[in-house]
């Protein structure tokens, strides 16, 4: 049975089990819709909701419109058993922590040890569960968490065609943004920003590369945070790039971004990155409305001039920051960056084959052992893996040579040297606290033939660096959300979250989707 015929019976089933129960105060009272961690915790402390109805209810939403977005590619069998036994536990007195008995949904490139597959979207690693959870896995299940499933995504992390498009795999078919559902949930992790802003989980995890995380929390109208690279565990993670690679947290609200940051966040042996992260263990303590009070916020050069409709809400932008005590200074540069060049695609060519080829070896009972076998099981299985666009990243990766390699040694430091060098430089010569740039402008119409329609972004100077950054809705152009992009030096999340949430607080924009299916056009 195909695999979509399988998921609308499961779904099915889930609403069956919910309209045929015998409906309690509980269930009839609680609204899940715009409900925020804080919400559902108080709830829960009054007895007033329970980790199993909390689930049942998102599976019940889930069953009612994720037939039209199609964000999750599979639903956690074992769910609502874990939410028993949570429910159990604070029965107890037994509280795990802020995130006890909290729905999540993660990107389906993230190991789970149970009963569901992690695929990167691909048919070809849908043989078997993987043998253990990721690292950050564990660490959310330690915290109470509940993995309420996986969301699909750009097929292999949206690094295999020159020509995709955003939130389409082999095995999950095309996620749609969940305000018009014709156009682009954006990024990589698609599913997650469509799926936490169309309200089927609290909270859920995405990964980033460059701009995985904060285009598709844009565009779907959440925050985004891609935390520096280290801060945050890769192990159990399918890879694109070493250097550039990092899971991170995307919610409707920053206070619970910074909630999920703090448990996904931790010193991990298998990832040498995170030896010297700077840790803290709960990030809300940054949480402060007179952030930026007295700040200096650099923008970019470059953010305004490329939609009229972007420009009124960038104006309203630097209004805000202004009346909230903050120094804006416009066409900020960053010359260095001028310096990369290629070198950026030639490290993530060297990195994606090397990446890949090591998680393959970690799932010994894979049938794709390589990068070649991936390549040659896309190619068997083209109308089902390649109907509307190849695999050019992976046939070029696939003729790299090792990392020892002087092509691969100089990119990399021509990369990281100059993409870091940039953003120190900018913010120490012009004294900026923080710089910004609008994430990216509103979403285009699905386009599987021709692909992305990317306009503008800004996600590149803090991938590239490896440095934090954090998106925040900032106002809509029509119907659809636009983000603005804070980010700043290394570990500098602290700082960010306070500027984020200050400026969350002063503008409210966020509005939950409607789920039209096309804008008018008359």
């Amino acid at each position: 049975m195909p695999i979509s015929s399988v998921k609308r019976l499961v779904l099915a089933s889930y609403c069956f089990l919910f309209l045929s129960c015998t409906q309690t105060s509980e269930e009839s009272t609680f609204s899940i819709e715009e409900a925020s961690v804080g919400d559902i915790q108080q709830l829960m402390r009054e007895g007033e909701l329970s980790a199993s109805t909390l689930v049942q209810a998102y599976l019940d939403r889930i069953a009612q419109y994720d037939t039209d977005v199609k964000s999750i590619i599979e639903l956690n069998p074992d769910a609502l058993a874990i939410a028993r036994v949570l429910d159990e536990e604070r029965k107890a007195g037994q509280l795990r922590g802020p995130l006890h008995g909290i729905p999540v949904l993660i990107k389906d490139n993230i190991d789970t040890g149970d009963q569901m597959l992690t695929t990167a979207g691909s048919l070809a690693l849908s043989f078997a569960p993987a043998p253990n959870d990721a690292f950050i896995v564990s660490r959310l299940r330690d915290a109470g968490a509940i993995i309420l499933g996986k969301t699909n995504l750009s097929e292999w992390a949206n690094f295999r065609s020159t020509r995709s498009s955003s939130g389409w795999s082999g095995r999950g078919g095309q996620t749609r943004n969940p305000y018009v559902l014709d156009r682009s949930p954006c990024g990589s992790s698609s599913g997650s920003g469509a799926a936490v802003s169309a309200n089927f989980a609290t909270l859920a995890i995405g990964t980033e590369t460059n701009g995985s995380v904060v285009c598709p929390s844009s565009t779907n109208g959440v925050v985004g945070i891609k935390p520096t690279v280290g801060l945050i565990s890769r192990d159990g993670i399918i890879p694109i790039s070493e250097t550039q690679d990092t899971a991170g947290p995307m919610a409707r609200t920053v206070t619970d971004a910074a909630l999920l940051l703090g448990v996904m966040a931790g010193i991990d042996p298998k990832d040498k990155a995170t030896a010297a992260a700077k840790l803290h263990a709960d990030y809300t303590q940054f949480l402060d409305e007179n952030a930026l009070k007295g700040k200096r916020i650099g923008i970019l050069k470059g953010t305004f001039g490329n939609h009229e409709k972007v420009d009124i809400i960038l104006d309203k932008v630097v209004a805000t920051l202004e009346e909230q005590g903050a120094e804006v200074v416009k066409d900020i540069e960053l010359p260095e960056r001028a310096n990369i060049g290629r070198a950026s695609y030639t490290l993530m060519l060297y990195e994606y084959k090397d990446g890949l080829n090591t998680y393959f070896a970690s799932r010994p009972d894979s049938p794709i052992k390589s990068i070649e076998d991936l390549i040659a099981f896309n190619l068997e299985n083209a109308e089902q893996e390649m109907p509307f666009f190849g695999q050019e990243h992976l046939e070029r990766a696939a003729e790299m040579g090792s990392l020892d390699e002087q092509e691969y040694l100089e990119a990399l430091e021509k990369v990281t040297v100059n993409a870091r060098t940039a953003i120190d430089n900018a913010l120490a010569v012009h004294k900026l606290d923080a710089l910004m740039g609008i994430t990216g402008g509103p979403s285009w119409t699905i386009d599987v033939v021709n692909g992305d329609h990317f306009g503008m972004g800004s996600s590149s100077p803090a991938a590239q660096s490896g440095y934090p950054n954090i998106t925040v809705p900032a106002g809509f152009v029509g119907e659809l959300p636009v983000g603005v992009s804070f980010f700043a030096s290394r570990y500098e999340e602290p700082k960010l979250i306070g500027i984020a949430y200050d400026f969350e607080q002063a503008t409210q924009v966020r509005r939950a989707p409607k789920f039209l299916k096309t804008l008018p056009t008359e």
